[in-house]
């Protein structure tokens, strides 16, 4: 019918890309598949892996539907190990034969391969009707909570399991006794239909299994993954099982022997090991590479492993039915077969305990071998019973050797639902005499860092604690003489706890002396701590901050890191220094005896006071052994050396926060930060630095806080510098902090850092008590024109000591420097030595708009040479012509005596020849000055003012008004001179300075107007136009013609303001046709990444076409649609209603809403505008336009829109309806607490008093988190003192105690 080569049509069902496969039918049309060939929930199917993915497994359902289905890893097997090995081996094409439908989702189905739940397929229920009370059925959890676990069955059945039902042990973790996808058996406690509920429990003792399928699917596995890792897929790498059957003995050759046993070869098979334990060599003593007959125990076909046994009874049964012939043979094994029945009950030895299964001998029944499972289900992570080689059990048989079970005998032990606290066996537990007290011989099974373990008599286990091996915890190493395999003596000193199942041993030489009459004395431990008392313990927990020891079983301490030590390279080393197991001794700070918890310290405490920070020195309902640590500041004292972590770097001259404890905290003020005094002391700070410090006083305040002042400075007793000669050599005078007002006297030299600047002068801090004050006057030896900016917070200054007034404890400091170069004061500010006409030279103090201030050569000495005297011609730009420092000469105009000023020209007509040989002879004497160093500094220069001072030093005088004056003067740079009217300028001392200036200048220019008269008609044109370009200037340099905007373009081509500006230029001379081009140039030169100059380009170009366009709407309406192409739609969409809005068009505008309305239904911002527009307007409608809302926005964006649409309701509405949005978004959310400020913020705003009461009652009736309830008793006491009622604040107080108090207790 077909042959290789023809082409038929055919139709794709299926690809498999994994194995490379396409399934093809011939059928051209689909077959129409029946229900009855549907797969259905709770049904078994075959499948093929197409494909592996981190999570699952994806199989190609057989079936007519070409389904495909997915595993997840924790459905490929009840066993959670024997689930990953499979996984990991895994390829495309292995074929699954059975596999359980656990549910149905669309095409795609959920499939599992646990044995447990396809064997039980039938009983399995999908509805809550098909489960019965009392019942136990199988299933597994598919989530664990706190308070319990879910468990599911078919489909989305689920029940639930409580955290009391869930275990034997209540107090164990759930988290740790299952796992999710762990497959479970369950007994239904109750079933409740009316609120579909179902109610299980999972404890063992209820839940213990019933057959042997547990360890049946283990074998299966092991076969399954055995053949797996074969590489022949006909499984031909697996025939090596055939010759080791159990029960049968082989040939083997002993190799090498371990501590556990002895490792043996076969010759027919070199990649075969096997492994004879000690218990199993039956007394014989083996030579390596003899030869011995042995018999197959146990067969491990993944990892392929024999356990063999030497025991005669072993090797001499099977020896003997091999003698016989086939038939005899035959006709035992049916004997033996009938010998042991289903259900019977045997008694059994433990030959071999491997790690999830025994293997046990039934000596009655001729020594049979069989395998019974140690865990169950629903105990797969919880601590397993331990069993000992030779151990007697009591187990019944679950099912006979068969291909189904792998061959093998598979039993139920009797005590798999037992629940007990050792792993003995009953009658191993009723045997044993041990009590607290006892006496046992112990054997060292393994060494750990806090504890040995340790196992005595039948299958005991116990363990020595750190604490129970020396009388003093002062060993450094206390395992170190103890190996393991040791027999030592111990004594009991505590039962077995629930979770470890261990003994509590002690090995002390004064236990081990004792009578043994220390029942309830070991037991119930005493904790007698007192604070001060020096212990020791060994470390077994270290994190970042806290060193965890254990003093003894019962109690543990914590040592802080920063009470490790004071050095900060002991602290960076906290973890490095406290090792696990390492002895550490230190004083007890305090005591928590519910928790048998105690805080130590290494250093001693000395006086004993505790104070708890910012309370009372004990709470209420607070014991005396139960100190808060957090709070305790016994061990800090006034010169105690301390170390300490930087918490907080304070701005400007805060200083340092410093943490010295878990919850305190000191400060390091600003000059303790080093010994020398350094422009910043700060440098080499940084936030988390540990530092050394030193404490310098520790104060109470009157609220109850402490307050503990710390110093870093090494040259402190105690605080130890590495390099003593250094320490000596920085730690001189200068150095010193003057700890009280006693300690200065005039004339002393002092140094400090500026505190405060004001107008009267400054503070600085000479230490972190004392404080001077510095008079303007005495801040230089000149002039301070800005204290501000020349005397900044922080910076470090110098200076001497004028007065000290002890008693009030008052100190004046002057920054004057003393004369050096020989030169008096009365010579440097000698104002009899100058004269009118007389030309000096100098240097240019400072360029203003006005004119510039001259330093006069060999003076302290200031003149001003106004504007209008510096040249003969008009001068435009005052700051390109003159610069600071530079040398000028100028004649003396005008001195004022009385106020010691100067007024100076630099005109060429006021200078002769000789004046000019007389200027150069003083500038080359002045060099010659500046070359010896005597000549002033220009430097300090720069420290002076206009303001000269007299001999005495002092300011002749200082107002505000000045710096107002020069402001005014500085914003009529650009103004020429005799434009300005100096009328204006009242009521301050640049008054009379500038118009004096300005009539000494006038009379000066009598004699010389004649002279100008012609020059000053020429003039006259030029300045007219100088002044009108001021003028525009004065006005913010606004364009006014073409090109002055096309410059303005071009220098800022994507500035929105500068074409809009453009375009209203064009408007006002009404040329629309060439607005409407400017704007078109716009668009298209502003950078398309500036899509928001390019919108307000678009709405300028709205308005212009909504007033100038013919007909406007239908012009507006072109440019919106073109602004769509290029901006965000639904900017440009409000653009274009705020414009319909602005222009009153409400019809356009109500158009415009509906549309946006429809294609921004997602926003938030488009529906609240249409509230807003309705209430507005005072229309109705708003509360269906909020339901539409509610419709179409999405659900994150509901609380947003309900929340601003209340508040416009509250503003333009109706507040009723404000407050019914608000009650409703609060009951959903009532944990809100943004949503119940904006709530009570609108109370507030309409100021109904018993409204807003009520609604803060309500508040702070609230469970919510104490950071929540801060805030609202904080706004709550915030309202009732803006309303001035002392005794409602006060209520407020109360109910906010009584609030901390519920929560503390």
């Amino acid at each position: 019918m077909f042959h290789v080569g023809q082409v038929v049509k055919c139709r794709v069902t299926g690809s498999s890309p994994a194995s490379r496969h396409i399934n093809l039918s011939l059928q051209i049309r689909p077959v129409r598949i029946s229900e009855d060939d549907m797969v259905k929930l709770g049904s078994i199917v075959s499948g093929v892996v197409e494909g592996l993915t981190s999570s699952a497994v994806v199989i190609n359902v057989n079936s007519k539907a070409h389904l495909k289905g997915m595993i997840s890893n924790e459905h490929l097997a009840d066993h959670h190990e024997r689930a990953a090995l499979l996984k990991s081996i895994l390829k495309p094409g292995y074929k699954f034969d059975q596999l359980l439908v656990l549910d149905i989702e669309g095409n795609n189905i959920v499939l599992s391969a646990k044995f447990s739940l396809i064997s039980s397929a039938e009983q399995l229920p999908s509805d809550i009707s098909q489960i019965q009370p009392n019942t136990v059925v199988h299933g597994y959890v598919c989530n664990l909570i706190e308070t319990g676990c879910f468990v599911r069955f078919l489909g989305r059945l689920t029940g639930f399991s409580p955290r009391s039902k869930a275990m034997d042990d209540h107090k164990a973790d759930l988290s740790g006794a299952f796992y999710i996808g762990q497959s479970v058996r369950c007994n239904t406690v109750d079933v409740n239909s009316e609120t579909a509920r179902i109610t299980l429990s999972l404890k063992q003792s209820c839940c213990s299994s019933t057959d042997a399928t547990f360890i049946q699917e283990y074998f299966i596995l092991e076969e399954k993954i055995a053949r797996l890792q074969s590489l022949g897929s006909d499984g031909s790498e697996l025939k090596w099982i055939e010759g080791f059957n159990i029960g049968s003995v082989i040939e083997a050759k002993i190799g090498e022997a371990k501590d556990i046993g002895v490792v043996v070869s076969f010759d027919k098979y070199n990649d075969v090991l096997g492994f004879i334990t000690h218990s199993q060599l039956g007394g014989l003593s083996l030579e390596t590479g003899s030869v011995v007959q042995a018999a197959v125990l146990d067969v491990d076909k993944a990892e392929r492993l024999v356990d063999l046994s030497l025991k005669p009874e072993f090797v001499e049964k099977s020896q003997e039915g091999s003698s016989k012939s086939q038939t005899h043979k035959k006709k035992r094994k049916r004997e033996a077969s009938k010998a042991l029945e289903l259900h019977q009950t045997v008694n059994a030895v433990v030959e071999i305990v491997k790690e999830h299964y025994l293997v046990i001998a039934i000596p009655e029944y001729n020594h049979a071998i069989g395998y019974a499972s140690i865990a169950d289900y629903n105990t797969q992570k919880l601590p397993q019973k331990q069993f000992v080689n030779g151990q007697r059990v009591i187990a019944t048989v679950m099912a006979l050797p068969s291909p189904e079970t792998s061959g093998r005998l598979l039993l139920l032990l009797n005590s798999i639902g037992e629940v007990t606290e050792t792993s003995s066996s009953k009658r191993a537990k009723k045997k044993s005499s041990y009590n607290v007290g006892s006496l046992v011989p112990a054997e060292v099974t393994e060494i750990m860092p806090l504890e040995l373990r340790l196992k005595f008599g039948i299958g005991f286990c116990g363990r020595v604690h750190i604490t129970e091996v020396n009388d003093n915890n002062v060993l450094e190493k206390p395992f170190g003489n103890f190996k393991v395999g040791q027999t030592i003596t111990a004594r009991i000193v505590g039962k077995p706890n629930q979770k470890g199942h261990l003994w509590d041993l002690s090995i002390k030489p004064a236990m081990l002396a004792d009578t043994g009459e220390i029942g309830v004395k070991t037991t119930l431990e005493e904790f007698d701590f007192s604070t001060g008392q020096l212990v020791t313990g060994y470390v077994y927990k270290v994190d970042s901050e806290w060193a965890w020891l254990t003093i003894s079983r019962h109690v543990k301490a914590r040592l802080f890191i920063l009470d490790s030590g004071c050095e900060p390279n002991e602290l960076q080393q906290f973890q490095e220094r406290f090792k696990v197991g390492k002895p550490v001794s230190g004083h007890i700070l305090n005591v928590n005896k519910d928790k048998k918890l105690i805080r130590i310290v290494r250093h001693p405490l000395g006086a004993l006071s505790t104070t708890n920070v910012g309370d009372e020195d004990k709470r209420k309902g607070e014991s005396d052994n139960n100190i808060s640590d957090d709070s305790v500041i016994a061990h800090i004292h006034e010169g105690d050396i301390l170390g300490g972590r930087i918490s907080k770097i304070l701005p400007g001259i805060g200083g340092l926060v410093v943490q010295i404890g878990p919850n305190n905290y000191g400060r390091v003020h600003f000059t303790e930060l080093k010994d020398a005094w350094e422009s910043d002391p700060l440098s080499g700070y940084h936030e988390g630095q540990f530092v050394k410090c030193k404490v310098l006083e520790v104060s109470h305040s009157t609220k109850g806080t402490i307050h503990i002042d710390l110093s870093l400075r090494l040259s402190l007793d105690g605080m130890i510098s590495k390099n003593p000669l250094k320490l000596a050599s920085d730690a001189d005078s200068t150095s010193k902090r003057a700890e009280k007002v006693e300690d200065l006297y005039p004339n002393m030299a002092v140094q400090g850092y500026v505190k405060n600047v004001i107008p009267k002068g400054c503070f600085i801090m000479l230490s972190r008590k004392v404080d001077a004050k510095i008079l303007l006057s005495n801040l230089s030896n000149g002039y301070v024109n800005d204290p501000k900016k020349e005397f900044p917070i922080g910076k470090l200054v110098s200076g001497r000591v004028l007065a000290v007034e002890p008693l009030s404890k008052r100190v004046e400091v002057t920054l004057k420097n003393s004369d050096t170069n020989g030169t008096s004061k009365s010579e440097i500010n000698d104002f009899s030595r100058l004269h009118v006409g007389d030309i000096v030279s100098g240097r240019i103090r400072r360029v203003e708009s006005y004119g510039l201030f001259i330093t006069l050569d060999h003076t302290n000495m200031v003149g001003l040479c106004h504007f209008s005297e510096l040249s003969d011609d008009h001068i435009e730009n005052i700051q390109t012509n003159y610069a600071a420092g530079e040398k000028v000469k100028a004649k003396i105009l005008k001195l004022d005596e009385e106020r010691h000023r100067i007024s100076l020209g630099m005109k060429n007509s006021y200078f002769t020849d000789d004046i000019d040989f007389q200027i150069t002879e003083q500038e080359e004497s002045d060099e010659d000055i500046e070359e010896t160093g005597v000549a002033d500094d220009d430097a300090d220069d720069e420290a002076r003012s206009i303001l000269l001072t007299d001999s005495t030093g002092m300011d002749i005088e200082y107002r505000s008004g000045v710096s107002d004056v020069l402001a005014q003067a500085e914003s009529r740079a650009s103004i020429p001179p005799l434009d300005v009217t100096l009328d204006d300028i009242e009521h301050s001392d640049m008054e009379n300075f500038i118009s004096e200036n300005q009539e000494n200048n006038e009379v000066t220019a009598i004699d010389e107007k004649s002279k100008r008269q012609a020059k000053k008609k020429a003039k006259e044109e030029r300045e007219s136009e100088i002044r009108a370009a001021e003028e525009r200037q004065l006005e913010k340099d606004v364009p006014r013609t073409t090109d002055e905007f096309e410059k303005l373009v071009r220098s800022s081509p994507n500035s929105s303001f500068v074409w809009i500006k453009y375009m209203a230029f064009m408007l006002n001379s009404a040329n629309i046709e060439k607005a409407r081009a400017i704007a078109e140039r716009a668009l298209r030169t502003i950078n398309i990444r500036e899509e928001t100059e390019k919108l307000n380009i678009w709405v300028a170009y709205f308005n212009l076409e909504n007033q100038y366009g013919n007909p406007p709407e239908e012009a507006v309406q072109k440019v919106f649609q073109r602004a769509l192409q290029y901006c965000d739609p639904k900017k440009v969409h409000f653009a274009l209603l705020g414009m319909y809005e602005r222009t009153e068009q409400h019809k356009l505008a109500e158009e415009l809403l509906d549309k946006m309305s429809k294609k921004f239904k997602h926003s938030c911002k488009v529906w609240l505008r249409r509230v807003q527009v309705l209430l507005t307007q005072q229309q109705d409608g708003v509360q269906p336009v909020v339901n539409r809302a509610l419709l179409c926005l999405p659900r994150h964006k509901h609380v947003k829109f309900i929340s601003q649409a209340a508040i416009l309701e509250f503003k333009s509405g109706v507040p009723d309806r404000g407050r019914s949005m608000f009650e409703g978004v609060l009951r959903e959310y009532p944990k809100r607490t943004d949503l119940w400020s904006i709530y009570l913020d609108q109370e507030i705003r309409l100021g109904d008093e018993d409204v807003i009461r009520a609604l803060f009652e309500r508040a702070i009736s609230l469970s919510l988190p104490p950071k929540k309830m801060k805030f609202l008793f904080k706004k709550y006491l915030d309202y009732e003192k803006s309303r001035g009622d002392e005794e409602r604040i006060e209520s407020v107080k109360r109910k906010a105690m009584d609030y901390v108090e519920s929560t503390l207790t």
